[in-house]
């Protein structure tokens, strides 16, 4: 039986043949929709242009146009907030922290286990099932789970679909001090113990997008983890 209910596409940008070919395979039997290209730069176009069209983009860290980094980068700085999952190779994971920081949502390490990868986006993919508000005001903050929007002063912020989580999660809990774990167990639900600074990149990437005052706004409680002042 059939995990999915909703059809969710996903573009896979991979210049691996056979690894595409593999993934594709599986994630069609899952029931996902694939669309797949082997270069970065036509993957930058089409996301770009068809925005709307993916709920998540699957993306390998070395292409032989550009890379991963460059790819992140480019669609984050045109205002697409899609869930980016990038693939990596053993000796490419020593820079993850710069990697978060150019946009990206998560990483897998190669070879990876197929059960894993849809795991991994069936998480980026989560909401709350819990009856909720669908538009939440707090402070100076207007946020529509429905429309998947923020506002900060009237002005939109475009948030990745992780720093929208953890914005939406803060906001819940206004004034309080929310442990880190909390945060790990809503935002991802997996174990990050292999890159315990995960949290923070995602909160400092929101905090700049904030302006000046995220610091005041989202603050860290050392030793416990965050508190979201109103």
């Amino acid at each position: 039986m059939k995990e999915y209910i909703l059809i969710m596409r996903i573009l896979l940008i991979e210049d691996e043949q056979k690894l595409a070919e593999s993934l594709m395979q599986g994630l069609k039997q899952s029931g996902f929709v694939v669309d797949h290209l082997a270069e970065g730069v036509p993957a930058i176009k089409r996301i770009s242009l068809y925005r709307n069209e993916y709920d998540v983009i699957i993306l390998d860290l070395m292409l032989p146009d550009t890379d991963g980094h460059t790819v992140c980068k480019e669609v984050r700085d045109n205002g697409v907030t899609i869930p980016i999952l990038v693939l990596t190779a053993l000796g490419e994971t020593e820079d993850k922290v710069s990697l978060l920081r150019s946009g990206a949502d998560d990483y897998m390490v190669k070879p990876f286990a197929f059960s894993e990868l849809v795991a991994r986006l069936q998480a980026l993919l989560r909401r709350p099932d819990e009856t909720v508000p669908n538009v939440l005001s707090v402070g100076n903050f207007t946020l529509n789970t429905a429309t998947h929007k923020i506002f900060f002063f009237e002005q939109e912020l475009p948030l990745t679909l992780k720093e929208f989580m953890l914005l939406e999660y803060f906001m819940r809990h206004p004034n309080q001090v929310i442990a880190r774990d909390d945060v790990i167990d809503h935002a991802w639900n997996f174990d990050f113990a292999s890159l315990s600074n995960t949290v923070d990149v995602h909160v400092k990437n929101l905090r700049k997008k904030i302006g000046p005052n995220g610091n005041k706004i989202i603050k860290t409680v050392r030793g416990v983890g965050y508190q979201f002042v109103e």
